[in-house]
């Protein structure tokens, strides 16, 4: 009984110095809640915990030092062999991942190439050095694995991996990187250090959030100290509905750190609301600002589109805003592209869009102002 005893506490032992190990061994991820890091040793475990909305499980990646044997593992991890030199992204928002990594040249294919707007991806672009692989859902698998890459990232809505699924059968790791589900602006900036891991640019990683995130928190402050918080209406009709982020959405957060109201904000829904014309306009009307209207670049566009618009107090004081001031030389949006990486930059529009004197310097990046 005795011993029986001893090895019941020796197998509790073990296991909970495992688990300090693996604590005290593990990446800093300070936003983020849909992914974790752990060194195991000379190789790194990263786990996308929540890959798509309602998923219950995720997915493992053993990360292997190139020329190294893996350890034994799990069926269900995928092992990578880091760093990687040649990847096929799908989403453009993670071109600056590679671009503030200094590594853009990893890229060697992308789904519609004319989407992209970094400066650096356009140029290996036209040299010819980024293959385009057609739409996103009909992407050419062919063509895609004549190029050897050594990984896709890409993303995915649902539990079903669609096209994803065939690229693994050729032998091509897939990599799910799910930013897009986070909440908090920077916890979206902070997926540049799962790509860091990848691509062997850890430490670079953590220095480029380390200043975005300096660069939001001050800003908050900033915002934090002015008492009039101007109210904030978002987006547009799409066919009979009102489509605007609800009041968890990360969108939402950016606009109370800016020191603005978000007259949706007690909402409890992370992702968009369907409303009707008359409950937005109800709840509305006498809004201080209105920002983010999608591809509308004129008040005259917004007018033709729906008269009942013009009805808006923003709209009669000319305090309308798109985040569509860069468009790329294809037509690519930046803010689309560039906007999860730099939060900082979006928080600092809309502190000067709610409060000009806080940042009088200050020239708006991504927003501007719609006139006639």
């Amino acid at each position: 009984m005795e011993l029986k005893y001893h090895c019941e506490m020796k197998r509790i032992l073990i296991a909970l110095g495992l688990l300090l190990f693996l604590q005290s061994h593990a990446q800093t991820i300070r936003y983020a809640t849909g992914f974790r890091v752990s060194n195991l040793g000379n190789v790194k475990l990263v786990e996308v915990t929540y890959p798509y909305k309602g998923a219950t499980s995720g997915y493992k990646y053993l990360l292997v030092k190139k020329g190294s044997v893996p350890p034994k593992h799990e069926d269900d991890v995928n092992v990578i062999f880091t760093p990687i030199d040649r990847i096929v992204c799908t989403s453009t928002t993670h071109i600056p991942l590679l671009d503030y990594l200094e590594v853009s040249e990893k890229l060697v294919g992308f789904p519609t190439t004319d989407y992209i707007s970094s400066e650096k991806t356009r140029k290996l672009i036209d040299a010819g050095k980024v293959e385009e692989l057609g739409a996103e859902k009909g992407m050419n698998i062919e063509k895609l694995v004549v190029l050897k890459p050594e990984v896709v990232m890409s993303y995915t809505m649902t539990a079903d991996l669609g096209q994803l699924k065939k690229i693994q059968e050729f032998g091509i790791p897939v990599i799910l990187n799910a930013e897009y589900l986070e909440e908090h602006p920077l916890g979206r900036a902070e997926w540049i250090k799962f790509m860091g891991l990848f691509v062997g640019k850890e430490k670079e990683a953590d220095q480029v959030f380390n200043m975005i995130e300096k660069n939001y928190l001050e800003t908050k402050k900033l915002a934090a100290k002015t008492t009039k918080r101007p109210t904030v209406l978002s987006g547009v009709m799409y066919s009979d509905a009102w489509y605007m982020p609800g009041g968890r959405n990360y969108a939402a957060k950016l606009i109370n750190d800016a020191g603005a109201d978000y007259l949706w904000k007690s909402d409890s829904t992370k992702g968009f609301l369907q409303l009707s014309f008359e409950a937005v306009y109800e709840k509305a009307h006498a809004a201080d600002l209105w920002i983010g209207v999608a591809s509308f670049s004129t008040l005259d566009e917004i007018k033709n589109a729906d008269e009942r618009y013009t009805k808006f107090n923003p709209y009669q004081i000319r305090q309308v805003y798109t985040y569509n001031a860069r468009i790329g030389a294809k037509g690519g949006s930046e803010f689309l592209e560039l906007g999860y990486l730099r939060p900082d930059i979006i928080l600092k529009d809309l502190v000067k869009i709610a409060h000009p004197t806080l940042l009088p310097s200050y020239e708006l990046y991504f927003h501007k102002r719609l006139i006639r």
